[in-house]
């Protein structure tokens, strides 16, 4: 598996990135750089901007100022060979699985494997084995997607995500749909992914619990900038009246200090 850096090391790094759609500017002068090796998650209210942000990274749409850099790429005047290696190197999580609903589970995984690689049956077969394994689902190949709960499927897409060993994972809100036993489920899943593979997580959430459970770093979004960013420690000590605001609504949560006078 190539590397794109020692833990630690910045390797997404949105330099000044200014976004607006029409009237609405969306991001203004967005300034953040994520690790490799951790797990970021991008909170903030709606219409924050999160969603942008994922397109803006992988080059589906571009900044209007500033510069998007990934492992050393402008994503913004890439070339299209670079985008298209880049975007390889890079697996995705929807909000909503986006499986193939006429496709078994088995072949929803292979799909990269069959379109990007010149690998035979054989070996995509036990490729397909292992990560269904790796995501705690072994002998469900031959059932189709609306054969499966939310969670099953959730874990479906993540395993397509991680069967061509991407460097980064995107997750558009993992959790959203699930209850909270299956939320907890992927929250785990998450972490263990992480530890095991060594992979860059990067994660669009409302789920705030989720979130402190996941998170190495957590970058909130509002208005269109960067107003809070660090560990999860760090975001329950900020002062910000919107950061307090956001998070006390979430009863599971340690309950916030008291704001300095």
């Amino acid at each position: 598996m190539a590397s794109f850096g020692r833990k630690g090391e910045p390797i997404i790094r949105f330099s000044g990135v200014c976004k607006a759609f029409g009237d609405k500017v969306v991001l203004d002068g967005l300034d953040m750089e994520l690790r490799t090796g951790e797990t970021s998650v991008i909170i903030g209210p709606s219409g924050t901007g999160k969603s942008v942000f994922l397109k803006l990274l992988v080059g589906l749409i571009y900044p209007d100022q500033g510069e998007v850099w990934v492992d050393g790429v402008n994503v913004g005047t890439a070339s299209d060979t670079e985008l298209y290696a880049l975007r390889r190197r890079i697996g995705m999580l929807f909000q909503d699985g986006a499986l193939f609903d006429s496709m078994t589970v088995a072949d929803n995984i292979a799909f990269p494997l069959r379109r990007h690689t010149s690998l035979g049956e054989s070996a995509i077969a036990a490729k397909v084995c292992a990560v269904l394994d790796q995501v705690g689902l072994p002998g469900v190949e031959k059932q189709m997607p609306a054969e499966l709960s939310g969670g099953m499927r959730k874990r479906v897409s993540l395993a397509r995500a991680i069967i061509t060993q991407p460097q980064i994972i995107l997750f558009d809100e993992p959790n959203s749909g699930l209850d909270p036993v299956r939320s907890d489920e992927i929250d785990a899943l998450i972490r263990r992914m992480k530890d095991e593979l060594g992979i860059t997580f990067v994660v669009i959430s409302h789920d705030i619990v989720g979130t402190f459970r996941v998170a190495d770093f957590i970058g909130m979004l509002h208005g269109g900038s960067l107003i809070a960013q660090g560990t999860p420690s760090d975001l329950l000590r900020s002062p910000l009246t919107e950061v307090r605001s956001f998070l006390s609504r979430n009863l599971g949560l340690p309950s916030l200090p008291e704001r300095p006078q």
